[in-house]
């Protein structure tokens, strides 16, 4: 899942996830067999509403321990970068991946 949406700073903030699942195939093509978009969503928006954040590594990392949390997941991608920061470059930022751990 890819969002781009202007931070509370000004800077457009483009986050990518990648979320795998416990259970990763949906068997009968229902929307309980897999992660909810809504979710993923609503958890960027929240932690984004939540403030200014300084570093991009605070926000990746909270919305990782956020997603994280959810029972189905096990693992998180989460990446985001800031566009047009410097003319020499096409954009800047950071990415974590973070393990649940195992039980």
């Amino acid at each position: 899942m890819r969002s781009r949406r202007k931070a509370r700073s000004g800077w457009p903030l483009n986050v990518d996830l990648y979320v795998p699942l416990a259970l990763s195939t949906p068997r009968h093509d229902k929307i309980h067999e897999v992660l909810d978009y809504d979710f993923i969503r609503l958890t960027i928006r929240h932690r984004i509403d939540q403030g200014h954040i300084n570093l991009q590594e605070t926000l990746v990392d909270d919305i990782a321990r956020s997603l994280l949390a959810h029972p189905a997941v096990r693992a998180v991608r989460v990446a985001s970068e800031k566009p047009d920061v410097y003319p020499d470059v096409d954009a800047v930022g950071i990415e974590v991946l973070h393990f649940k751990e195992a039980p």
